[in-house]
């Protein structure tokens, strides 16, 4: 088989999955964000598919499978075709027709569903395991952030939201026990939309410090939500205090050089928790003013999320000196009512506030929120930060990293809407089905199972996904009697249901010792001449270390029993 493993780390290998997947034979990169499987990956990633297969199945879900490529009709009615900007792979036909590389399939998939024509005909859940292509603007760690990757994607298609409800449940289960099963200690915490729409999300998500997400969460009572959605509680302000610094009007004063809170807290009496933070963004084309407490930083998701914004970005400075009369550093929004104003509800009832006037240099003392600004929307859009208190129990939040390894939707009906998708209902009246997605990324969950079962020799599959279950070291093949015990102990254990691979090279036991160990096989049998000569093999645990010797007649028994307990025992 070929597994071209190698002596040293390569050096444009961070992360360890990547690292280990490189080093240990499983992959090749082609180009940035593209790899080549190798036999061994190709073999785990099965099995994991195998995993998710079987629980999906368990749900009721029914395999399909639809096209990688797309026209750009389904992606123009809902509207995605733009809003999925530079990520989305775009091309042309001989013909001139518009096409695009799915990177993900709700459009293709309602379109489908439009053959449904009666609420008999539901629920129903379908899904595939299809590539996906997105172009990263920056694809790394291997496996974990591709351009091309598997995915497995479910939909379901329900009469009415309590139906949504029951899919969406029936896949929090199916997830919860394929990761169990495939070794991922993943935990689900709320998520964003994002540009799937819909109403709620639960991302499946594995703690690990190489991991791109932050995860806010309480220890105490368990709360969890990725920091894009997550929010913390507020301290009860203290009317008194506010009522301190309170005036009749906003007042002017002169703040030359400040250009920041720190600088206003240090040298104005303005501690930044009663500085209101004015930041002027441009959404789907309009300037906006967007208001936080000084001490707060903007979550940008949830200003997309609580507006709906398709084009979101930070306003330059050529369009905000025009609008404002000011530069970034002496904004504010008092008496601003040509703009639209959101605000974060830490500013809700305030008075006594500090913000900038609109003129270069010069800020306003004694602002009353209600009073002075126009706020045309409230919204949570700051960042919840560790040792804030918890939303629910009010113990201080703590941030994590982790991985999403699964996503899952409730979609609604935006998908419907735009395919016009609907079924006869049980009084004969059109009634549009509402729709959930779900996904899980095939070889991003290799590379968490990697970055979760590792040690400094390489890697420590979970018998459930490893390329074997067992792999046969034949520790002198030049001895006939060694080499020929060693290929009879690999038949028996083939025969005995075992998933083996024999290392018969013609090298050092050593060299075959450290290999197995650096591609993670969970069990090693190793046959040499001193275990022969008693009749005995040596049985090696990876994960545990153990090595004990099992004679060679019981060693296909022992070998099968010894790997279903692992499988059947994982976390």
């Amino acid at each position: 088989m070929h597994i071209p493993t190698l002596r040293e780390d390569p050096a444009e290998a961070g992360a360890p999955s990547h690292r280990l997947l490189l080093r240990a034979g499983y992959i090749r990169q082609l180009m940035a964000g593209h790899y080549s499987l190798l036999p061994l990956a190709v073999r785990v990633r099965l099995k994991v598919i195998g995993v998710i297969r079987e629980e999906m199945n368990r749900i009721g879900a029914q395999e399909i499978l639809m096209p990688v490529m797309h026209p750009a009709d389904p992606w123009l009615r809902s509207g995605r075709w733009e809003l999925m900007g530079e990520a989305m792979f775009r091309l042309r036909d001989r013909r001139g027709a518009d096409l695009a590389l799915g990177m993900t399939h709700e459009e293709i998939v309602a379109t489908l569903a439009t053959e449904l024509t009666s609420y008999r005909e539901l629920p129903q859940i379908w899904y595939q395991f299809q590539t996906k292509l997105r172009d990263e603007a920056r694809p790394k760690a291997g496996l974990m952030r591709t351009r091309e990757f598997t995915m497995k994607d479910s939909y379901s298609f329900d009469l009415d939201a309590a139906g949504l409800d029951t899919s969406f449940g029936l896949h929090h289960k199916a997830y919860t026990r394929a990761f169990e099963r495939l070794g991922i200690p993943a935990i689900p915490v709320q998520a964003s939309n994002g540009t799937m729409g819909g109403s709620d999300s639960t991302e499946f998500v594995c703690p690990s410090q190489t991991g791109e997400d932050d995860i806010v969460r309480c220890p105490d009572c368990g709360y969890a939500a990725n920091r894009e959605k997550a929010t913390a509680a507020l301290p009860a302000v203290d009317p008194a205090l506010d009522a301190a610094c309170a005036l009749p009007a906003p007042q002017r004063f002169g703040t030359p050089g400040v250009r920041t809170i720190d600088d206003l807290a240090s040298g104005y009496d303005a501690p930044a928790d009663r500085q209101v933070k004015t930041l002027v963004y441009v959404l789907d084309g309009t300037l906006t003013l967007v208001l936080l407490r000084g001490d707060h930083a903007l979550e940008e998701q949830k200003l997309i999320d609580a507006t709906g914004a398709v084009a979101v970005r930070p306003a330059t400075a050529d369009e905000i000196v025009p609008a404002l009369g000011a530069a970034p550093g002496s904004l504010g929004a008092v008496g601003v009512t040509a703009l639209p104003v959101i605000a974060d509800p830490a500013l809700r009832g305030r008075s006594g506030m500090v913000t900038g006037a609109n003129t270069d240099d010069v800020h306003v003392r004694g602002v009353d929120i209600a009073r002075d600004v126009s706020v045309g929307q409230w919204a949570d859009l700051r960042t919840a930060e560790a040792g804030q208190p918890c939303i629910r129990c009010g113990h201080p939040l703590e941030v994590i990293k982790a991985i999403e390894v699964g996503h899952i939707f409730k979609l609604g009906y935006k998908f419907s809407d735009a395919m016009d998708l609907s079924v006869s209902g049980p009084d004969g009246r059109p009634v549009k089905p509402i729709m959930g997605s779900y996904g899980i990324g095939v070889e991003r969950a290799m590379a968490a199972i990697i970055e979760v079962h590792h040690d400094e020799r390489g890697i420590v599959w979970p018998a459930a996904v490893a390329p074997f279950e067992a792999v046969v070291v034949v520790a002198q093949q030049d001895d006939p009697a060694v080499a020929a015990a060693g290929e009879q102990a690999y038949r028996r254990l083939l025969d005995a249901g075992v998933d083996t691979i024999i290392d018969d090279r013609p090298v050092r036991a050593g060299v075959k010792f450290s290999d197995a160990e650096l591609v993670g096989i969970p069990f090693r049998v190793t046959i040499g001449k001193r275990g022969l000569a008693g009749g005995t093999a040596e049985l090696t645990d990876r994960a545990a270390g153990e090595t004990v010797a099992v004679p060679l007649d019981d060693i296909p028994e022992r070998v099968r029993k010894t790997v279903a307990h692992a499988i059947s025992g994982q976390p």
